[in-house]
């Protein structure tokens, strides 16, 4: 089965290669639905799959990874999510604002929208990769993700692509107000930090306290060598982690500090 633009095949090498070694003609359609959209070129969605190791081994000059995609939807993604937010939290401070979209947009984010969207059956992967099980890494499906939401905006643009995404990532946003979820605050903290201080947190053991059946760790946060939290935990992790969700909380109301 051909795809065509009109009455025109598209013989494009992107999409040989994804019809070839890619899912069959019915998953793209599956995709297309649960996208509740159709793409106009649809070399753009097969590019959104090659992942740089598939492209190396083939050593063609006209197949293009899509790492070129994955930048242009990560600046998507966020002008969309901020977009969203705003509309959603009316009363909401830019520092709040950011948090919101710190915690929907991080790669445990991307990756669980991908995971629904079976995004894993469309790559197109080099051996090595898969052999490691490339198409169910989450850093690999986070990036497929921002990679596909960029050939949409190239082919929807922003309006289209941004309702595309409220959808998609409303249950995540949703989560923003549930007392029940429990975040990943180190990597969402790490994350932030690197994009909002160009700087990686650090985690220092301060205390430890009772038997050794039954200890209780306490942990400091640094941030460029100040200590901007602490927190206590039945293990170092728990410790850790309580200490970024209390740093994540405060810290962009004390931006000029860093």
């Amino acid at each position: 089965m051909l795809i065509t633009r009109g009455q025109q095949p598209l013989v494009m090498k992107e999409i040989v290669h994804l019809i070839a070694c890619g899912p069959k003609m019915k998953d793209i359609q599956r995709l297309y639905e649960d996208l509740q959209y159709t793409f106009k070129e649809p070399e753009l969605l097969a590019r959104a799959f090659q992942h740089s190791s598939y492209v190396n081994e083939h050593k063609d000059p006209d197949l293009e990874d899509n790492e070129r995609l994955e930048f242009l939807g990560d600046a998507v993604l966020d002008l969309a999510i901020s977009h969203i937010l705003m509309e959603v939290y009316k009363e909401a401070s830019e520092g709040d604002l950011s948090k919101f979209r710190a915690i929907v947009v991080n790669e445990k984010g991307l990756y669980q929208v991908a995971v629904d969207l079976k995004l894993g059956e469309f790559l197109l992967l080099g051996k090595g990769e898969e052999l490691t099980k490339g198409r169910s890494k989450p850093s690999i499906l986070a990036d497929t993700m921002e990679s596909l939401l960029g050939a949409l905006y190239l082919d929807a643009g922003f309006e289209r692509t941004k309702e595309i995404i409220h959808r998609l990532f409303l249950p995540l946003i949703e989560e923003l107000e549930s007392e029940n979820v429990n975040y990943d605050y180190k990597s969402i903290f790490q994350e932030y930090t690197q994009e909002a201080y160009k700087s990686l947190p650090e985690y220092m053991l301060i205390e430890e306290t009772g038997l050794a059946h039954d200890k209780t760790f306490k942990v400091a946060l640094l941030l460029n060598g100040k200590v901007i939290s602490e927190g206590k935990g039945k293990s170092k992790k728990e410790a850790e982690q309580r200490a970024a969700r209390e740093a994540f909380f405060c810290l962009s109301e004390h931006r000029e500090d860093f």
